[in-house]
């Protein structure tokens, strides 16, 4: 019923982009505004030259807002795979920590006490998917596939996005963040699933995240201390720097679903002597191979 549901709205969404005139995104780099419940939100855009319908690459940038310069960083992917890149641009002031990095599950993240659940519309997994919606009905493909790259702060989004989001995505690159979603009720979110109501953790969402196709990419130069580094307590018992957290992280996704006996589909890929540098890590040939792998 869910899938049917979807696919009626996606089918509404094109013929409300036919009937304003939604355009199919034009060839090389483009930007032009969406609005997805209620909110403009800019697209940077790049199209291949020799684009053929392959899939939707949504890049997501870092606490920088440097949209226009992540969407750059991935032309070489699109050039290769022949993907539609589409980096959203997120401002900090309607889209802080709470709602971008974190997710926008709860806005009230205190130490103790009752979360306070946001709306599911409301949640940034929800604003991606509604953005390559927006995609498709511009391109006129209701079948569309997608991936789906984050570095720094957008490498945090996709963490909870792939706990929490039902998607189609063929891939979910999580590059250098500062912090991931533990797979543990013993952390309080966001730094794991602790303090969250039944109907966003029990065996079930924990079994279908230890599932995703999600690819942990580090670079083993991103060892600093910097200013951007998440140094709260729950983000210090991940690691020490983002190289430790991301190889502690999948090792405890790994040993979980060994003991469990459940499926585990992530992948842990380093990149040599990469630091915390978005255009060397979407560069890499490890970028590339986490973007074609089954």
């Amino acid at each position: 019923m869910t899938n049917r549901l979807h696919l009626a709205a996606l089918l509404a969404l094109l013929c409300l982009a036919n009937a304003l005139g939604a355009e199919p995104y034009t060839v090389g780099s483009s930007r032009r505004s969406v609005s997805i419940d209620g909110e403009s939100i800019e697209l940077f855009a790049y199209k291949p030259a020799q684009y053929k319908g392959g899939p939707v690459l949504l890049v997501l940038h870092g606490l920088g807002t440097n949209a226009p310069g992540y969407r750059n960083y991935a032309i070489p992917i699109a050039d290769q795979l022949g993907m539609l890149v589409i980096a959203p641009l997120f401002d900090r002031e309607r889209f802080p920590t709470w709602r971008y990095q974190t997710g926008g599950i709860v806005r009230d993240q205190r130490v103790e006490g009752d979360f306070t659940v946001e709306p599911e519309a409301r949640r940034m997994g929800r604003t991606f998917l509604d953005i390559i919606d927006s995609v498709r009905a511009a391109e006129g493909r209701p079948d569309l596939g997608y991936s789906l790259i984050g570095h720094s702060a957008g490498g945090q989004t996709l963490s909870r996005f792939a706990a929490f989001v039902p998607h189609a995505a063929k891939h979910i690159v999580i590059a250098n963040p500062s912090t991931y979603l533990w797979p543990s009720p013993d952390e309080r979110f966001p730094y794991g699933f602790g303090g969250l109501p039944p109907q966003l953790f029990d065996d079930t969402i924990l079994r279908r995240y230890l599932a995703q196709p999600v690819t942990v990419l580090l670079g083993t130069a991103d060892i600093e201390r910097s200013a951007d580094l998440n140094v709260q307590e729950g983000a210090e018992r991940q690691g020490y720097y983002r190289l430790e957290r991301g190889r502690n992280a999948w090792r405890a996704a790994q040993q979980l679903a060994q003991q469990r006996g459940w499926a585990f589909n992530w992948k842990l890929v380093e990149v040599p002597d990469v630091g915390h540098s978005a255009r060397l890590m979407f560069g890499s040939a490890q970028a590339l191979q986490a973007l074609t792998a089954d």
